[in-house]
């Protein structure tokens, strides 16, 4: 019965926009959230020149815009600080009204499989405590707005979507786990309505997000020209980019969430730079400040032996010195050694939200970053450590470390006997009397054993350049 009523409600919102001369993207619509205390952007068609007057309920200020010849009109709005419902009023004669719309905080959540993966889970492939969430998963003050597969070599002024919608056990059970669950501990810490947009896509590279500009700068990845006659599929450049952000992008957000890169490690080489690309120029076509961007390292998993992940997650290390506003939620803990898509994803939504609420909301002190390799000293056979984000030392739960490698001139790894010290590590191994350089868990499948004492695992890392 609820989606019977959920399809009639959407056949009359269809009707209605239909019949209105003002148009709207998607994203702009009923029970949508608004970043709070900023300028908002509003966007949309009417007739040619016509004059649009916008009205926001709560403050009763009204806006005036004029439609360009090309029919599309973009205005801002200044929003309060967070609460609602409100109402705003479209008019170019005719009169649109959107209901039930919050203020609060709003992100993006984008990437592949592993962003992608609902709180039911995927065939055979379950999220942990999924039955836990969804019994509370009824609260008005989060909103979810999904958009659809799809792909265009040009860019698109819409997208096919599941339309805005108040969290319940059935659009909890169909949003992005990673996303829900991030905005459920926001939601809660801050008291205040929460938007998660989400649009990703399994199984697909960077390059797909990437528009035509960003990739200017890479000249091995082929762009495909519209119309041109280029077979396309989700994993063609640019093509995600312009059917899954470009018509959301400009939608006024608090910063973005991104989980992928599996599909890039076989090519991790330039994938530092061109997350960097990517980042600046959403940031450029979003138009509302250098948002923060917080990501996911992939997390270990036992591919066909090929070796190629540790380069991955490297590149990913590496780009949280080049991007700004930037952090990384490590999951070197928490990988399945059979499943690419490791169930627990509560543990990859807090350190996301760690990194929000630390940053961005004020909680000064929480602790958001696992350790980081800082430098290394050669002391004969023995090589010492030292790392970052680790100023109340290191951790291993306890446990023998066995993830350390070093290597002399030879180039050639031989296990390490590892300690935690009052500085760092000192690794060495008998096999090896001159050691020259260090690697942690660089290899494909492993478990991390490497923590500072707030429980924030350390990447894996190497100290040489071979």
């Amino acid at each position: 019965m609820k989606r019977i009523k959920s399809c009639i409600g959407l056949f009359l919102l269809m009707n209605m926009a239909a019949s209105a001369k003002v148009i709207l993207p998607s994203v702009i619509d009923h029970n949508m959230v608004l970043q709070q205390k900023t300028d908002a952007a509003l966007w949309g068609k009417a007739r040619p020149a016509a004059k649009i007057k916008i009205t926001t309920s709560w403050n009763g200020k009204s806006y005036t815009v004029q439609a360009g010849s090309d029919s599309l009109w973009r205005v801002s709005v200044s929003t309060p600080a967070a609460g609602g419902p409100f109402n705003i009023t479209f008019d170019d004669g005719e009169k649109l009204v959107l209901k039930n719309i919050l203020i609060g905080e709003v992100w993006v959540c984008s990437g592949q499989s592993n962003m992608s993966m609902p709180i039911k889970g995927f065939r055979n492939q379950p999220i942990e405590g999924s039955n836990d969430v969804l019994i509370n998963a009824k609260n008005p003050k989060i909103r979810l707005f999904q958009v659809n597969r799809q792909l265009s070599d040009k860019a698109q002024f819409d997208a096919n979507v599941r339309r805005w919608e108040e969290a319940d056990v059935e659009s909890v059970n169909e949003m992005s786990a990673v996303g829900y669950l991030f905005a459920r501990i926001i939601q809660e810490r801050l008291d205040v309505p929460v938007g998660i947009i989400h649009t990703s896509w399994g199984g697909t590279r960077i390059e797909a997000w990437m528009s035509a500009s960003s990739l200017q700068q890479f000249p091995s990845v082929k762009v495909p020209a519209p119309g041109d006659g280029t077979k396309l599929n989700q994993n063609s450049p640019t093509v995600l980019y312009n059917a899954m952000i470009n018509p959301i992008a400009g939608f006024s957000i608090k910063g973005a969430l991104w989980y992928q890169g599996e599909a890039n490690r076989k090519n991790a080489q330039p994938y530092a730079q061109q997350m960097l690309s990517m980042v600046s120029d959403w940031r450029k076509h979003w138009n509302c400040g250098e948002w923060p961007f917080y990501y996911v390292q992939i997390a270990p998993y036992k591919y066909d032996n090929d070796n190629h992940s540790p380069y991955l997650r490297e590149a990913q290390l590496q780009a949280l010195k080049i991007i700004p506003n930037s952090a990384m939620a490590v999951t070197a803990d928490i990988g399945k050694e059979q499943s690419i898509h490791p169930p627990d994803k509560m543990t990859v939504a807090k350190r996301l939200a760690y990194c929000a609420l630390a940053r961005d909301y004020g909680i000064s002190g929480l602790p958001y970053q696992g350790p980081v390799y800082k430098s290394m000293k050669v002391n004969k056979d023995t090589i010492d450590l030292t790392f970052d984000n680790a100023q109340n030392g290191l951790y291993a739960g306890g446990k023998e470390l066995t993830l350390f490698e070093v290597a002399g001139e030879d180039k050639v790894f031989h296990p390490a006997t590892a300690q935690i010290t009052g500085a760092g590590i000192r690794v060495r191994s008998e096999q090896v009397k001159n050691p020259v350089a260090v690697r942690y868990a660089f290899k494909d499948w492993f478990t991390g054993e490497l923590f500072n004492t707030e429980g924030l695992p350390a990447s894996s890392f190497r100290t040489d350049n071979w």
